[in-house]
């Protein structure tokens, strides 16, 4: 697993999968909306994965399925202990921006109990 420039242990991606997880706040506001595809994203261009891992709002704008759970439905494992993502290669801009230990990631960490 490694450690960042300051000693500290590096954060483990494969073994987390907290920002795959719907935050709190958009929870308890009933959003089901929380990573959101633009026409960019190469999942679009994908129908399987599209019909598989993307839903659309009644506006039309589309974002990544979440299943019962909150979590987004390409995510596998047990979260904190060995995740994988099924969409990594076509996975939207919003996931790719994700940088393991920045605000967003802590913040979902916190948010799911897994600890740092």
């Amino acid at each position: 697993m490694g450690a960042d420039r300051r000693g500290a242990p590096a954060l483990d991606c494969t073994r987390c999968g907290a920002c795959c997880c719907n935050p709190d706040e958009n929870r308890a506001e009933g959003s089901l909306d929380y990573v959101e595809v633009t026409p960019r994203d190469a999942i679009l261009r994908h129908a399987n994965a599209v019909s598989r891992y993307v839903r659309r709002d009644d506006a039309g704008r589309t974002y990544l399925r979440l299943d019962a759970g909150q979590r987004c439905v390409g995510l596998r494992g047990a979260l904190g202990r060995s995740v994988r993502c099924e969409l990594y290669a076509l996975r939207p801009a919003a996931c790719r921006r994700v940088t393991a230990g920045d605000d967003e990631c802590l913040r979902a960490r916190r948010e799911r109990g897994i600890v740092a």
